[in-house]
């Protein structure tokens, strides 16, 4: 290609080792500065920015063509390193510049809508309308980069411990099991409807089947459900499964995963093995099944010392079976005004509590919400069950326990991002559990599955499923860093009669278990090897790692928290011969 130069170095790669090097970069014009005889421009690639100057020394029009030059011209630039005088501290290329000695413009530019720059204050729907220039970035670029190492050292690493990459279907039957299910019309069986994977589970039991032993996958999945800073309707999992294990097997074999991960990507030794809290354990110290250990604040029990007491909020909970549970924030009382626990109360209000008790404590007196219900020798009681001291604060909630859980879990971190205690290079690895089979679902009437119906029961609980389900543990563990969740899995059922009985106690009839899992029931008749597996959400481990604020930082073209695609507007409207094509007919259109 004639109009080409032929690039021998990346911009953010040059360094004073390259002075008197003649070399040829390509790539985009941050910026252009005329000072009369000099013309300065920043040269970025996707490695970084590197000064480009043109003097008087180089030909007339060479130097009037570098004066039309602007912000997001494609350009290739020929010339020679020399070291800068005036060196530049915040660039990575700051101690060199490059003078150029010719120039050719591929492409020119119109004013972007957005500024190409790290710090802009661009509205989130704006830089994903215009992704493109968005993602010019030096940060965005170096989180793709950073995505792409995170899935080139797991495949690096599952392949040298044995695992076969394997892709499974896209196009699937619905099984619809907690989240809903993106639905494909099938224009040839007109009527029917594929799913989108929720994940790739029963295809990788079903390579179990086959005899795969280790399978691994980076694989795409899809859920139509409400948006988060960390949730998207498509995303990204570390897939895999592995045959004739045990947790303990799965779980050793992840920690030396995120052993390599960490030393590799970040140059960090983590301590391994990583410690193990129960699901009991982690909801009655943290209040969370994804605790964060980076901080104190742990949650304590209040039932027995306060069931005497004349407080009428405390006595309901207890009447009505629920609990009576606090926080201690150590230290920091003088750091929260009325107004700040007015606002925290409102905030907890969110995860059903519908109210925070406060109690400061001080030197010899202490004030509280709810100080008039309680004698002061009630009050000491309760302050010695936090060990408080003078300029604690204690936090109290009082309901049915999953509230109290859920509000005093919110709380603690909320709290502890306040104050500057969450450290970001600190990363505090932790397994959980011993999980409970079963929730009730009260609007149902019934049980469901906490993580999904394929997950064994322990085999010393498989006989309270008759007499008591609420009791049985699961052969299940979540990975969790820095109170996230980083990837969950379990053993699974290799036995088809228990799995059918899992199928009866969470209300499916034999014939929707095998309307809906059938193919996997008809595969358990021929033999299964006991197994079991996990997955990672990669795009919210590599947000942890990079310190982003949302996966949508990490993600090339994510939705907005519509479920939009502001780049290419999708969803969209499809013509009226697609739908006649489909046999669908849209009855009412929301407005």
């Amino acid at each position: 290609m004639a109009n080409l130069f032929k690039r021998t170095h990346m911009c953010g790669t040059l360094t004073l080792a390259n002075v008197q090097e003649e070399i040829v970069l390509n790539g985009w014009i941050q910026k252009r500065r005329n000072l009369g005889g000099l013309i300065f421009c920043d040269l970025r690639d996707k490695t970084g920015i590197v000064q480009i100057v043109f003097n008087d020394d180089i030909p007339k029009e060479l130097f009037e063509k570098a004066d039309k030059l602007r912000s997001e011209f494609v350009v290739g630039i020929k010339g020679t390193v020399k070291e800068r005088e005036s060196k530049n501290k915040d660039l990575s290329t700051g101690d060199i510049e490059v003078f150029a000695s010719d120039l050719m413009i591929y492409s020119e530019s119109e004013t972007p809508p957005i500024y190409v720059k790290d710090d802009d204050k661009v509205s989130e729907d704006l830089r994903l309308k215009y992704r493109y220039l968005d993602l010019r970035k030096l940060k965005m670029q170096r989180n793709l980069s950073f995505r792409h190492k995170v899935t080139k050292i797991a495949r690096d690493f599952f392949d040298e411990d044995g695992f076969t990459e394997v892709e499974t279907p896209i196009l699937i039957n619905s099984t619809p099991e907690g989240a809903r299910d993106y639905i494909v019309p099938s224009r040839v069986n007109q009527g029917k409807f594929y799913a989108l994977p929720q994940s790739p589970q029963l295809f990788k039991q079903l390579l179990m089947v086959s005899g795969t032993d280790r399978y691994f996958q980076i694989a795409k999945c899809f859920r139509d459900e409400d948006l988060r800073a960390d949730r998207q309707p498509e995303f990204t999992q570390i897939d895999l499964e592995m045959s004739f294990v045990d947790a303990n097997d799965v779980i050793s074999t992840q920690e030396r995963f995120m052993k390599k991960l960490f030393k590799e990507l970040m140059n960090l030794e983590i301590n391994t093995p990583f410690p193990r809290l129960t699901y009991e354990e982690a909801m009655t110290r943290f209040g969370s099944d994804k605790p964060d250990t980076r901080f104190g604040f742990e949650l304590k029990y209040l039932n027995e010392t306060v069931k005497d007491c004349d407080f009428q909020v405390f006595k309901n909970a207890l009447s009505s079976g629920g609990d009576v549970r606090g926080i201690n924030i150590n230290g920091y009382s003088d750091r929260f005004s009325r107004k700040d626990l007015d606002k925290l109360q409102d905030a907890a209000k969110a995860y059903g509590a519908k109210g925070v008790a406060w109690i400061r404590v001080g030197e010899s007196e202490h004030t509280s919400s709810i100080g008039k219900f309680f004698t002061p020798e009630q009050m000491n009681a309760m302050i010695q069950i936090f060990e408080g001291k003078p300029n604690d604060l204690i936090l109290i909630v009082a309901d049915k326990p999953s509230v109290v859980f859920d509000s005093l879990g919110f709380l603690r971190r909320e709290i502890a991002g306040r104050l500057g205690l969450l450290n970001d290079k600190e990363y505090n690895f932790l397994w959980v559990v011993d999980f409970p089979m079963y929730e009730y679902n009260e609007e149902l009437g019934r049980y469901q599955a906490m993580h999904h119906p394929f997950t064994a029961p322990k085999a010393e609980d498989i006989p309270l499923m008759d007499t008591d389900p609420s009791k049985v543990k699961a052969e299940a563990y979540d990975i969790i860093m820095n109170g996230v969740e980083l990837g969950g899995g379990s053993i699974r059922i290799h036995d088809r009669t228990l799995q059918a009985k899992i199928f009866e106690i969470l209300g499916l009839s034999e014939e929707e278990a095998n309307s809906k899992f059938g193919f996997l029931l008809e595969a358990f008749k021929y033999g299964v090897p006991p197994h079991g597996g996990l997955a990672y959400g990669l795009d919210r481990l590599v947000m942890l790692l990079t310190g982003s604020q949302s996966i949508r930082e990490v993600m090339a073209f994510p939705k907005n928290q519509a479920a939009q695609c502001m780049l290419s507007d999708a969803p969209s409207v499809i013509e009226q011969s697609q739908l006649d094509e489909l046999a669908i007919q849209i009855v009412a259109e929301q407005e």
